[in-house]
Order: C-alpha cells, then sequence, then structure tokens
C-alpha cells in the first residue's frame, strides 16, 4: 500500500475540501504512530511501526480525523487536540471504514481474545457494575445510621471506610440512577451524570456499540441545541412582548393625534 492509496481510502470514508497529503516516513518512533500537521495539512506515517496496512489505516484515519477536525474550525488546532468531539468523530470515521471494508478490528480471526472479551464483560465489568449498585445502596444506609447516631457521615467515610469522598458520591449516585450493570462500573458513571432526561438515551446509545466519548459529546451538542433552543424562545417572547407594548402606545399616540 502506498501513499495516494492511503489518501484514496481516506477520502472514500468521508470527503473533505480541504486538499491534504499524507507521507510514509519510513521510520520507526516510539513516540507516535502518526502525526498531523495543521499548517500544512500533511498527515505523517511512520510505516516502521505497523506490521499490517491494517494497522497503519487505523492511524491514517486516527489522524484524517483531526484533518476535518481542522477544516471545520481552524482554531481548534492550537488548543487540546483529543477532545470528546476528536474521538466521537474518529470513532464514526472507523464504523463508516468498516461498513465500507476499509478497515476491520478483527476480533472475530482471534478466537481466545473473543472468548476473553466475554468473559471480561460478563465477569468483570458487568459483575463490578452490579456491585457498585449494592455498594451504593450500602452507602446509603450507613449514612442513615450515621445520622441516626449522630456521627459526621463524612468523618465516617474518612477515617472509617478510608474512601474518598468524592468516590462516595459517585457510586452513590450510579446506585439512585441503577442503569444497566453491563455497561461497566465507568460507563454507568457517564449515565447518572447526565440529567435523568438523558439517561436512558445514553445507556441505549451505550448498550449499542456507540463509545463513552461518543455518547458525552452527543448528549453535550443537545444540551447545547436546546439551550440555543430555550434562548431563543425567550428571545421570541421578550420581542413579541416588547411589540405588542409598541403597538400599544402606537394606538395611543394615533388616538391623541386625531383628536388634535
Amino acid at each position: 500500500m502506498n501513499q495516494d492509496q492511503v489518501k484514496e481510502i481516506l477520502l472514500k470514508i468521508e470527503d473533505t475540501e480541504l486538499d491534504f497529503s499524507v507521507t510514509f516516513t519510513g521510520k520507526e518512533s516510539k513516540k507516535v504512530n502518526g502525526l498531523y500537521k495543521p499548517d500544512t495539512h500533511e498527515i505523517l506515517l511512520h510505516t516502521k511501526n505497523f506490521k499490517t496496512d491494517n494497522q497503519l489505516i487505523y492511524t491514517a484515519i486516527h489522524e484524517y480525523a483531526h484533518h476535518l477536525i481542522a477544516e471545520q474550525n481552524p482554531l481548534k488546532c492550537s488548543g487540546r487536540a483529543h477532545t470528546n468531539e476528536f474521538w466521537a468523530k474518529f470513532h464514526e470515521l472507523l464504523e463508516k471504514a468498516e461498513q465500507q471494508g476499509l478497515y476491520v478490528l478483527g476480533l472475530e480471526n482471534a478466537p481466545e481474545l473473543e472468548a476473553l472479551t466475554e468473559d471480561l464483560r460478563k465477569n468483570y465489568l458487568e459483575a463490578n457494575g452490579q456491585l457498585m449498585i449494592e455498594f451504593g445502596k450500602k452507602l446509603s444506609k450507613a449514612y442513615e445510621l450515621c445520622e441516626n447516631a449522630g456521627i459526621r457521615y463524612e468523618d465516617y467515610l474518612d477515617r472509617v471506610l478510608k474512601l474518598p469522598r468524592a468516590t462516595a458520591q459517585s457510586i452513590s449516585k450510579v446506585s439512585k440512577a441503577e442503569p444497566a450493570a453491563a455497561l461497566g462500573f465507568d460507563n454507568m458513571k457517564l449515565v447518572a451524570s447526565l440529567p435523568a432526561s438523558k439517561q436512558k438515551e445514553a445507556e441505549s446509545e451505550l448498550l449499542a456499540g456507540k463509545t463513552p466519548d461518543t455518547v458525552r459529546f452527543m448528549m453535550k451538542k443537545k444540551s447545547e441545541e436546546t439551550d440555543k433552543k430555550q434562548a431563543l424562545e425567550r428571545e421570541k417572547k421578550r420581542i413579541e412582548k416588547t411589540i405588542a407594548q409598541l403597538s400599544q402606545r402606537l394606538e395611543l399616540i394615533e388616538e391623541n393625534l386625531a383628536s388634535l
């Protein structure tokens, strides 16, 4: 696979109006597999880092995601590169590439890893998630007993359980929301951190295979859209009220003019 072929694959995944180049460095790097230069719109790939074309395409897609973000908003290149927006875009491109057969994760070709994955999901991620729900319920009970005994719950957490308060708060929050344990505790925390009206939607997206970063960005975008809509609706009401007041004032002026 050469540089032109890689560029052609990237353009098949998603087109861009901002031209870019792909360069094979012919080098090995212990720090990064690739790099995107926003000033020159150049994707550098350290080809000696890859054992297969599939690995190379994965990194090329990663750097191409940077390019597409830069095309959308050049100012974002000056800040933190790996934002939730970036990861959401990157995972979206990976999904498109898989659908077109341009990239494969390849889990089905590693039966031992596939079996281990099922073990990790069922016996660790899900089991831990369920355990944390029960943990949160126990902490709620401990809070009640502390209140009844006149004991400061914070002191109990700090010096008896030696459990950080923020951790205890996260566990209790997850326990109250009770998202699907199959998500694993970290994703359960993500769901529990959202407004109640958005929790089920986020849970469904995660269970459907969306990555946490994608869901986080999706929920943020929807929240911003809701905020914008509410702001516009408030402005509309203010303008309508102002128009009504001005109309009344105009009628009064016209009546006064007519009487002169």
